[in-house]
């Protein structure tokens, strides 16, 4: 089942999560409409805050090139990055919360990981490259702090009335989404 998306401005996207227990009501049906929704709005990741749970949630699915490689889908329960290592690079970051901009955000390219599964099954492992920004986009989404926390006061200030568009509801999103400044979903 698909979950609307919650838009920019809603309180539930700056709180930091609790974690959950094995025993969290409905936890696989919730992964599956996750996933369901990530990839009805074409994302590579998403997080709990964004479908209005502060749970210490995400789901990653950076997909796969033509040989199938590269693939990395993964579920992260009650994460904890313990490390980030390497020269910070800038890619151009967008979020499903944040339809329609995209910024450059400076991550570093490796980071060491603790996680349980959705079999709660615990690893630790590194991950570096472009799945290790995804997980970091989305770990951010847990910690309260979307990608638009990081952009300079100048950009930020520039941002502010697209921003304010967004929480109103006044953007378009191919996907269902929640406004926090209206009653109504889109």
């Amino acid at each position: 089942m698909k979950l609307p998306i919650i838009a920019y401005g809603d309180p539930v996207l700056k709180k930091v999560c609790t974690p959950i227990e094995e025993n969290y009501p409905d936890l696989k049906q919730l992964i599956s409409n996750m996933f369901d929704t990530m990839y009805n709005a074409h994302g590579v990741g998403l997080a709990a805050p964004q479908v209005g749970l502060p749970i210490r949630l995400f789901i990653v699915d950076t997909g796969a090139d033509e040989d199938d490689k590269d693939k990395f889908k993964k579920v992260f329960i009650n994460a904890e990055i313990i490390e980030e290592t390497g020269e910070e690079w800038a890619f151009n970051e967008g979020c499903l919360s944040i339809p329609d901009i995209r910024e450059d955000v400076m991550r570093k390219p490796n980071i060491r990981i603790r996680y349980y599964d959705e079999n709660w099954v615990q690893h630790e492992e590194a991950v570096t490259g472009m799945p290790a920004r995804v997980i970091q986009h989305e770990y951010d989404h847990i910690e309260g702090k979307l990608f638009t926390d990081t952009l300079s006061l100048l950009r930020k200030r520039m941002l502010k009335s697209r921003l304010e568009a967004i929480s109103k509801g006044n953007v378009k999103a191919d996907y269902k989404m929640r406004f926090p400044q209206q009653n109504r979903k889109r």
